[in-house]
This record gives C-alpha cells, sequence and structure tokens, in this order.
C-alpha cells in the first residue's frame, strides 16, 4: 500500500510536470524571437529616392552572419529582381549590404532580408521603398522572412532536450563520484544518449532553422555542407566529437591525469554552449564566456545531481547513507553559490538597466526565472533539514556507543547473568510502581538510581524518535519538489536563450524611434552683419535629415520677419569627432530660396552646421547650430 501511495504521488507530479513544461514549450512556439537588432537601413524604409540606389544596406546592434539569400527584392509585380551577393558594408560585421541593378524601374519595391546574429538565432524582416514615386504593388513578404513554424518549434525541442541530457550526463557523474551511490549511476547512460540524439537532431536542423525553410530541408546535401562549415555547425559537431570520447572515458579510474582530463573535457562540452548563445555576443564576451561555462557547469552538478539523488532515494533508499547525502548537500551548496553569482552577472548584462525588466520580453522571463529560483531555493532549504535529520541519529548513535557505562550492584549482577544466557545482548530490570519488575533488551544504557534496588540501567530513548526511514520520506519528497521546479527553472533558461536580451530590445527600440521621426528636420539660424538693417535668420530643412542622400533648403527672413534675397548663401556641414567635414551643400539659387539635391552625410551623429550667409557685396557674416544626424 504504501508503494502505490508513493507511486501515486510520483504519477501525479510527472502529470503536473509535464502539464507545465508542454505549456511553456507550446505557449511560446510560435513566438519569433531575435538577437541581432535592425538599427538602421538604406534606404530607409517607406522612403522615396530619385533614382535606383546602387546597394541596399542594413545596420544591426550586433554582428551577424549572411545566408545565399539573406535578401529578396521584389518589384512593384512581385518579379524578382536580380541583385548581387550579399556581404558586409565596409568590412563592417554589424552590417549586411547587397548591391541592386541600375535598370530597376520606377514604383514601390519590397526588400525581405534574413540573417543569423551572432548568438546563432535568425533574424528576419521587411521594408519597402519607392524610386521616383510611390506605386500600386502586389509584392508580398517573402516567406523566408517570416521563417518556418515547424522547424523554429522542432529546433527548439531539441535545445531543451540538450539541456536536459547534459543536467543528467555531467550531474550524475558528480553525483556518484562524490557520493560514491551506484542505484543512479544508470541515468548516466540515459543523459548521455539524450544530449547525443539531440546534438544530431540540431546539426540537422540547423539549416532549415536558419533559413527559415520546412523540417524536409534537414536533409539537403549542400544544405548540410553549409552548416557544417558554419560557426554553429562547428560547435555542434565539436560537440559531437566530446560524446564520442566521453563514451570512452573510464568513469571509476582515478589519479591525476584522469581528473584533469575529465575536467577539460566537462568544461569543453559546456564550452560549446557558450560559444554559440548570448555569451558569444555583446559586451564583454571573456568574461561572459567564463561565467556562462560555470553558470551551466553548476546547473547541471544541481539538477543533474538533484535527479540521481531523487532515483537513489527511491530505488535503493536503504544503501543511501546519510553521509552521501550530506556530501551531496555541500555540493549543492557550492553550486547554488556558482549560480547565484553569475546569474547575477548574466542578468545586468543582458538587461543593460532596471527598465527593462519589466518593459522586456527578456526581462519579464527573468523575474519568472527569478521567482522559480527562489522556490527551488526554499525546497532546498528543506531539503538540507532532512539531510541534517538523517545524519543525526547517525552520529548520536556512534556518540552513545563511545559512552556506555558499566552497570554495578545488584543490576551488574543481573546483566552478567543475562550475558551468560545470551549472545550479544544486555538484559536490564526496572522494578516499577507497583512493585512488578520490567525486563527489555537494549543495546545502549545509561545508569539511574531506584530507591528499592539502587543504581540501575535505564534505556536511552529508541531511535523510533529518530526514525531514517521517515527522514528519507520526508527528502525524498523535498528532492522531488526541488526536481520539478528545476525542470521549470530549466525550460525558462532555455526560454532566455531565445529571447533577446533586454539591452539590445532597448538599443532596438530607441532605433525604432528614431527611425519614427518626421522625415525632415527644419532649423532656424539667426545673424546679424552690424550694418543697418543688416540682421535676420536663416531657415534651413534638411531632409531626411538621416545619413545618406539629403536634400536642403534653405530661405533668409529679414529685420520684418518678411522673405529677403541675398547675393550669397553657402552651408557646410562637420562631424568633429570622426574629423570628416566639412562637405559643401552647394548650394543653389532658385529666385528668393536656396536648394541642394546632392549633399551626403556618410555617418551618423551630432553634426556642425555652418551657414555664411552675404548681405552685400563687403558684408557677410558665418553661424552655426549643431544638427542631429540619424
Amino acid at each position: 500500500m504504501g508503494g502505490q501511495r508513493i507511486g501515486g504521488r510520483v504519477g501525479r507530479a510527472a502529470t503536473l510536470l509535464g502539464t507545465v513544461v508542454l505549456l511553456i514549450l507550446f505557449g511560446s512556439a510560435g513566438s519569433a524571437f531575435a538577437h541581432a537588432a535592425l538599427k538602421g537601413a538604406d534606404p530607409v524604409d517607406g522612403t522615396v529616392v530619385k533614382k535606383a540606389p546602387a546597394a541596399i544596406t542594413l545596420t544591426f546592434t550586433e554582428s551577424v552572419g549572411l545566408l545565399d539569400d539573406s535578401f529578396r527584392v521584389l518589384d512593384p509585380e512581385n518579379r524578382r529582381v536580380h541583385t548581387g551577393k550579399p556581404q558586409h558594408a565596409g568590412g563592417r560585421s554589424e552590417t549586411a549590404r547587397v548591391t541592386l541593378p541600375d535598370d530597376m524601374g520606377t514604383g514601390t519595391f519590397t526588400v525581405g532580408w534574413r540573417v543569423v546574429s551572432a548568438d546563432s538565432h535568425p533574424v528576419s524582416g521587411a521594408l519597402t521603398f519607392s524610386i521616383g514615386k510611390p506605386s500600386a504593388t502586389t509584392a508580398v513578404i517573402p516567406t523566408q522572412a517570416a521563417g518556418d513554424t515547424a522547424s523554429a518549434t522542432l529546433y527548439d525541442i531539441s535545445r531543451y532536450f540538450a539541456y536536459g541530457g547534459l543536467a543528467l550526463l555531467l550531474g550524475t557523474l558528480v553525483f556518484s563520484l562524490v557520493t560514491g551511490v551506484e542505484a543512479a549511476r544508470g541515468l548516466l547512460l540515459t543523459g548521455w544518449w539524450t544530449l547525443l540524439a539531440s546534438t544530431v537532431a540540431l546539426l540537422l536542423l540547423r539549416g532549415p532553422y536558419e533559413r527559415g525553410g520546412g523540417p524536409a530541408a534537414a536533409f539537403d546535401p549542400s544544405v548540410l555542407v553549409d552548416t557544417a562549415t558554419s560557426r554553429p555547425g562547428l560547435v555542434l559537431l565539436v560537440r559531437l566529437v566530446l560524446l564520442a570520447g566521453a563514451a570512452f572515458f573510464p568513469v571509476r579510474a582515478g589519479g591525476r591525469w584522469w581528473t584533469a582530463g575529465g575536467g577539460v573535457l566537462t568544461v569543453t562540452l559546456a564550452g560549446t554552449w557558450a560559444a554559440a548563445e548570448h555569451a558569444s555576443a555583446g559586451i564583454q564576451v571573456p568574461v561572459a564566456l567564463v561565467s556562462a561555462v560555470l553558470h551551466l557547469l553548476a546547473m547541471a552538478v544541481w539538477l543533474g545531481g538533484l535527479t540521481a539523488l531523487l532515483t537513489a532515494l527511491y530505488r535503493a533508499p536503504e544503501d543511501l547513507p546519510a553521509s552521501a547525502v550530506t556530501r551531496f548537500s555541500r555540493l549543492a551548496l557550492t553550486a547554488v553559490t556558482v549560480l547565484v553569482a553569475t546569474g547575477v552577472y548574466q542578468s545586468w548584462r543582458g538587461l543593460g538597466s532596471l527598465d527593462a525588466l519589466t518593459t522586456t520580453s527578456y526581462g519579464r522571463l527573468l523575474l519568472a526565472k527569478l521567482i522559480a529560483v527562489l522556490l527551488l531555493l526554499a525546497a532546498a532549504a528543506y531539503s538540507r533539514r532532512w539531510t541534517a535529520r538523517l545524519a543525526a541519529p547517525v552520529e548520536r548513535r556512534a556518540d552513545v556507543r563511545e559512552r556506555v557505562l558499566e552497570p554495578v550492584g545488584a543490576a551488574a549482577d543481573a546483566e552478567v547473568s543475562g550475558a551468560d544466557m545470551s549472545t550479544g545482548t544486555s538484559t536490564g530490570t526496572e522494578t516499577g510502581t507497583d512493585g512488578g519488575a520490567k525486563i527489555g533488551t537494549d543495546t545502549e544504557t545509561d545508569t539511574g538510581t531506584d530507591a528499592a534496588t539502587g543504581p540501575h540501567p535505564r534505556p536511552l530513548p529508541s531511535t523510533e524518535d529518530g526514525d531514517p526511514g521517515a527522514y528519507r520520506r520526508g527528502l525524498r519528497r523535498s528532492v522531488l519538489a526541488e526536481v520539478i521546479v528545476g525542470i521549470v527553472v530549466l525550460v525558462i533558461t532555455t526560454l532566455l536563450t531565445g529571447t533577446q536580451p533586454g539591452r539590445a530590445a532597448t538599443e532596438a527600440a530607441a532605433s525604432a524611434a528614431e527611425a519614427a521621426r518626421p522625415m525632415a528636420s527644419t532649423t532656424v539660424i539667426p545673424f546679424d552683419v552690424g550694418t543697418p538693417g543688416g540682421h535676420g535668420k536663416i531657415q534651413i530643412e534638411l531632409t531626411p535629415g538621416r545619413v545618406g542622400e539629403n536634400s536642403v533648403q534653405a530661405v533668409t527672413f529679414g529685420p520684418d520677419g518678411g522673405l529677403v534675397t541675398v547675393p550669397e548663401l553657402r552651408l557646410t556641414f562637420t562631424l568633429e569627432k570622426q574629423d570628416i567635414g566639412p562637405l559643401d551643400a552647394k548650394l543653389t539659387d532658385r529666385g528668393g530660396y536656396w536648394t541642394s539635391d546632392t549633399l551626403n552625410l556618410p555617418l551618423p551623429g551630432t553634426w556642425t552646421m555652418k551657414a555664411t550667409v552675404r548681405t552685400t557685396d563687403i558684408d557677410q557674416i558665418t553661424v552655426s547650430r549643431k544638427v542631429r544626424i540619424g
């Protein structure tokens, strides 16, 4: 009956756990998470240019990898425009550029793009621009820009199983080495096969996942070759080689070289995750890589070890000594300390600001993980209490055996005779208040005094007050709670690796706000040449006021606020921080106003705009203003 109750509880816990995991997995399956964010585009989305641009250039928040089909340009009739090979603009890894033909015609063109961010996740989107003037278009966003849901879902599920396999493999190995318990060693094989199968699945699905194609493309030879030569593919191949080496690594060997070899193998295996996730891009990459490896190893030791402990508690609790549980408890405490330290650093690095906790998907997931970790720590605290209780009776019994006192008097005679009549058992007598005698057998005694018989042996409290079986059952329940919450933490962690960090999301939002600014900026600059009636102001309109080609219109107003004509007006732009300029706008007098269509500002930043106005043949002045170019 007890086994049935335990089995029922385990079944209910497994059902609950499976429900939680499925909700988290498939509740987010349709989400498209991006890590590198688009900062700018030339031509800008939605703009109208007078002639066909020589190329399309995209700028991202971090370095990106290019695919053969990174750009698809469609004309107003939804026909594919033949473009050049995608490449990085000016050798800058955070850019993507493709050349365009000269004879594109006019109208509105649609551009679908897809690149791979530095942390191995694909990023996609679309934009439009018009040549000459906007037009109706039948073009639709290419399907490869949105990506295939089935491929993305299968790839994410494989990543979940890879994390779980790593935790089982490393956690069970460390648990067995530290505690010497063999009951859970069978989980090693389960962890190894799980990690091997999920890694092979990730390698096959990597191509369709990057390109946005269906799962059938996983077996396309050309796609597999491209995957095997890419950085994420090479990392997965290294992981397979390490797993093959782990299969022949002697688990029970010992010695300095064995320890060093096992440590290198373990750290390198964990490094295959760090080399292809958030830590490989962004700020402080070397520190982030070390932190990511330590975080992953600590997670595996804790959660995988808990699974091994739970298995041992159910399979052979009588073979699980309290000393082994105590040793693992100390190791788990060290792992938790490492998890907290590295987790704080990674949270700061990924968030960038406290506001991102509530304003970004990454921050909200991080809050959910924090709550789950607190629950996990609470369950761990209960496990440590049960561990301490389980160890206490053993220590108390050992202490009592060292302190057994020799009985005296009549009790001594009784004990001697009892010892003569039995093997290894002492018989103590105690006279109660009713005059009756009680006889019992005890292995642990101390002495007491009775009015009738004098000093005699008295039994110590029995082990029923500290039943190791009850303590093991309590420990089993608390460890089961730890494992359940730990798997939820692992799932949330996996979702975090597939979510755009808060720092990048904030930067992307700022870039989007910059892109949403009005398509023209107007600056008014007062001037005064120092002669009667020689003062007024210059109004300069810059369109679109961003990097690239800009048109300029300038007019002058006299002292009374009315339009006036001047013999000469010159306009230059200088970017002091980059030592660029002065760039002459080459204004042309159009009979009352001045214009230019040839101004090209190559970089974003705060430029100094200088206007030189001449009011007579000899009177002129130069005035300046700062202008922000996005």
